[in-house]
């Protein structure tokens, strides 16, 4: 049987190959999934893909058309996929639904103690002889009131991480969150992250209610210089409101792992290249802005558990079992 894998790059193929079965002909491809690649799966009963991946409506048409009945997503997001067209033409979609939450959760602190510590800058002054504490001041992570916004498994993680600082910790989910009662975490409604938090973490799904849930009006009401931190899905910040906020000093430190327009731009080399991108590059321009590309949740215990779940996905469609890990159109 064959299955075509996109976004396939080098550390994904060794970790696939050790879990995908031999006789199963899989075929990696390293670019992403679009209209100019998806006549790579002519033929091929399964397609794994990845986060910016391409799967709306006209792609999985052509797909259904090319006998694929799986989309194994090695992603825990399904944001880029029209499950209802996907539906409609019966094919399937699988995910992986927790790959790491210690990965994205431990990277989601190393964000805020390098923005609020200078690390970035002062690994750099450091290289060029600049032992200058100029600039570099920082604040103690205790007592600091943070604002998470999702009470998953990933919410609940950096949460638990932030207590052991002696942080106070809000939490907002639109469902009652009964580990975070356990873990001393406080849940509250939206207004309060947005008026009481010195640092405000997203780990909320991307939907039509949470798509530009940081914006203009919602950083209005945050604390003078709020410190945002993003490692959930890029399209919950408005990149245009983050502009205006630091400009006017409303954010103080910005730290962000994806970006809304990303899928043009990371997990590729275009250090050679002259990004096009202009608000991607106007926010590299501010000295309290650290932005890493898409790496939170890369550990080799991440990849392996990827790997191995995507490979049960594939088995149990093979053999016609329950796929526990399907997504649906609501």
């Amino acid at each position: 049987m064959k299955i075509v894998a996109y976004s396939s790059k080098p550390y994904d193929k060794q970790a696939l190959c050790r879990t995908l079965e031999a006789d199963w002909q899989p075929l990696y491809i390293e670019v992403p999934l679009d209209l100019n690649t998806v006549a790579y799966a002519q033929g091929a009963p399964v397609v794994s893909a990845f986060v910016n991946d391409r799967l709306d409506a006209e792609v999985l048409q052509i797909l259904a058309k090319g006998g694929t009945q799986l989309i194994a997503l090695r992603c825990a997001g399904f944001n880029n996929v029209d499950l209802a067209a996907a539906q409609k033409l019966g094919i399937k979609v699988v995910r992986v639904p927790a790959y790491s939450p210690y990965a994205v959760a431990e990277h989601t602190i190393a964000l805020m103690l390098g923005l609020n510590r200078k690390l970035y800058r002062a690994y750099n002054r450091v290289r060029e002889g600049n032992f200058s504490l100029n600039g570099m001041l920082g604040f103690d992570m205790y007592g600091k009131t943070v604002g998470i916004i999702g009470a998953g498994r990933i919410g609940q993680l950096v949460g638990k991480m932030l207590k052991a600082f002696g942080c106070r910790v809000l939490i907002y989910d639109p469902y009652t969150c009964e580990a975070c009662n356990e873990l001393g975490i406080e849940q509250v409604e939206l207004e309060e992250i947005w008026q009481a938090c010195d640092i405000i973490s997203l780990h909320c799904p991307l939907t039509p209610e949470t798509t530009h849930l940081i914006n203009a009006e919602t950083i209005a009401k945050m604390k003078k210089g709020v410190m945002l931190i993003n490692t959930g899905r890029g399209a919950l910040m408005d990149a245009s409101a983050l502009i205006e906020g630091l400009k006017n000093k409303q954010i103080g430190y910005l730290g962000m792992d994806v970006y809304e327009n990303e899928g043009a731009l990371f997990f590729e080399d275009h250090s050679c290249e002259i990004i096009q991108d202009d608000q991607f590059e106007r926010l590299l321009t501010f000295h309290n802005v650290l932005i890493t590309g898409h790496q939170a949740y890369f550990t080799q215990e991440a990849l392996s558990h990827i790997a191995e779940t995507t490979a049960q996905n594939i088995h149990a469609f093979i053999a016609g079992k329950t796929l526990e890990n399907e997504v649906k159109a609501e």
